[in-house]
Order: C-alpha cells, then structure tokens, then sequence
C-alpha cells in the first residue's frame, strides 16, 4: 500500500511541475495584447460611439447599428436633440440593471417619436460582423460583434426547420447597453438599461442589445441604487463622439475577435478552454486601447 501511495504522489508531482513547465513557458495576457500588430486593432467609428456624461464621470458606450439599427438610431437621434440631458437613472438594482431615458421619471414615459420593433434576434444567415469563437453551455456557438457577445443556435439546425432559420441573439452580459420596454414586445422608445451583471436567462431574446460599455465601467457602478433611489443619478450631459470638437475626441480601437491574437488571449486569461468552451461567457471583456493606450 504505501509503495502504491508513493509511486501516485510521485505520478502527481511529475504532472504538476510538467503543468508548471507549461505555464511557464506561456506567453502572459499582457504581453500577447502589447505584441499585437496594429492590423489586429478595430478602430470604432467615432459615428457609433456614444459618451455618456454622469456626475462620477464618462462612460463610453459602442453602438452596434448591425445588430439593432432602428434602436442605434433611435438613441443617436435623441442624444442629438438633447433629450438624455438631465434625465435621471429611476429604477437601479444592484446586481441587475441602471434603468433610464424617462423624462417622468416613472417608468411610463417616453419621447414623442414612435415606438419601435422588437430587434431581439436575427437570422444568423443575416447576421453580419459575427465572429464565433467558441461555444458554452446555453449556446452551441459564441462569437463577437465588435465588443458584444452574442450566441447563435447550430447552423445545422437549419436541415430541421421547415419555417424558421437558425438565430443569432446579443447577451445581456455586465456593460451591456439594451433597450427597456412595456408587456408589448413593440413598445421601446426612449427608455434604456445599462447591465451590471448576468441576465442572460431573463432577458436574451425579449430585450433589444444595441451597445456595450468600453470605458467608464466603474463609472456606471457609482450610479445611486433604488427604485427609485432617494438621490437618483442624472445623466449630466450625453453627446456622439463624432459631435465633439475632434482636440476633445478619443479614439477607441478593440482587439480583432477574428484575429489569432484573441484566441491566444482567451486561452491565456483561461476564459476559454484549449477546445474552445467557455466557462463563463459573461466574464469575457474584448480589449480595448483608448487613444492607442492599453488600459493599466
């Protein structure tokens, strides 16, 4: 017995200095995004991004028109005609969401603009920009579209359906930016949310994701919780980037999700797995250099 217990000691120190050997000789997350050639930088339209002023500081937020190209709209529109200024965050729960775009403060208001369509899913033949990458438990592929996480169902479900086509749908992962709506699945108008965690069981397919949060993260944590909060947070001012003087305006690039690069950097942060599983998709941020600098 004791030479069995040995010889298996001896078998799981082998193993573990193997492993260490291993991860020695990996190359750190750091380094992988500091080596990445400049073609493996997206620069993000100033036109699609979207700088929300709040009294802790700015966030920035990626719009994604190819996903949901009437809510982008929507949100540009009303940011340029000052609609968001002063409005304030009314429906905050830690862990979940920051609910605002009400000009009531309510939760029953809205502009005067028409509300719009459900963009909850999309064809994934009709899909474009999508990157996949890997796969997790809920979805039998994850991919990127831009910073945004999104799941497809298999593409060979295809061979199965007489009527409907395979879909793609954005995750309601933390940063994510989606639009807030009644009982109707057409009734978003002005109203928006910003996630501070998973819901993707609750929301996914229901909610229209046009955005995600790609600086200013920790700002976003400091809006004042409640519903409604005894000091609810205004939105102090909210602009398109490319209406601010361009001396004012940053340049916001993310790592290509189609480049070898990304992949490296999924396996090397260990949110991916050697066979392409994702642990936890929620946890995966794209990275991000704002005006050519990686972030500390």
């Amino acid at each position: 017995m004791m030479a069995i217990g040995t010889s298996l000691i001896s078998f799981a120190l082998l193993a573990m200095s193997t492993s260490l050997q291993e991860d020695e000789g990996a190359q750190a997350p750091a380094d992988i995004l500091a080596q990445a050639p400049q073609s493996d930088w997206v620069m993000i339209d100033p036109e699609n991004l979207l700088v929300m002023e709040l009294p802790s500081g700015p966030i920035t937020i990626e719009l994604r028109p190819d996903m949901a190209p009437q809510h982008v709209e929507r949100i540009k529109t009303l940011t340029r005609e000052g609609f968001y200024d002063g409005l304030l965050f009314h429906r905050v729960i830690e862990g979940f969401m920051a609910q605002g775009g009400d000009p009531t403060a309510t939760g029953t208001g809205s502009s005067d603009l028409p509300d719009l369509p459900g963009e909850f899913v999309k064809p994934l033949e009709e899909t474009a920009n999508l990157h996949i990458v890997g796969r997790d438990d809920r979805a039998a592929q994850i991919g990127f579209i831009g910073t945004v996480a999104v799941a497809t169902q298999a593409p060979t479900l295809n061979r199965f359906l007489t009527q409907a086509k395979p879909l793609s749908w954005g995750l309601h992962c933390q940063g994510v930016m989606s639009m807030a709506r009644a009982n109707n699945p057409n009734s978003a108008n002005s109203q928006f949310f910003l996630m501070f965690g998973d819901s993707r069981r609750n929301l996914d397919q229901g909610y229209t994701v046009w955005g995600k949060i790609v600086d200013g993260y920790r700002n976003a944590r400091r809006i004042n919780r409640g519903e409604p909060p005894p000091r609810p947070t205004p939105i102090v001012r909210m602009r398109v980037m490319a209406d601010i003087p361009e001396a004012d305006q940053k340049t916001v690039e993310y790592l290509d999700t189609a480049s070898p690069r990304f992949t490296d950097y999924l396996k090397a942060t260990r949110a991916m797995t050697d066979d392409g599983f994702f642990p936890d998709t929620c946890a995966v941020n794209v990275p991000i250099r704002m005006n050519g600098e990686l972030p500390e």
